[in-house]
């Protein structure tokens, strides 16, 4: 059976699209930064907050300096990262493989 979601107020609707607007940008942002060399793995990998949390893994090896889409299903591959997991999820095995890989 399924859950109908909550009925919410235009404010409440407003309120949430602001934020998620606000989250998109902090992402894209740090994407940005890592892709330049303004920030390394480590960094990302020990920041905390809903932004960098809610990155998809792949998302977060395609923003590496010489790495793109292909490069990273392959990293991902070798490392065991499931397709759909976010850095949130990522295993203490995991983190410490990409550090001493890219960090």
């Amino acid at each position: 059976m399924a859950v109908k979601p909550p009925e919410l107020t235009a404010e409440q609707r407003k309120e949430g699209l602001q934020k998620a607007l606000k989250l998109r940008r902090e992402r894209a942002d740090l994407k940005k930064k890592l892709k330049g060399g303004d920030i390394d793995i480590n960094g990302v990998l020990n920041m905390t907050g809903q932004a960098v949390e809610r990155i998809k893994a792949i998302d977060l090896l395609a923003s590496l300096p010489r790495v793109g889409k292909i490069t990273a299903r392959k990293i991902m591959k070798e490392i065991k990262i499931a397709k759909s997991r976010r850095i949130k999820g990522l295993g203490v095995r995991q983190r410490k493989t990409l550090i001493s890989r890219f960090g």
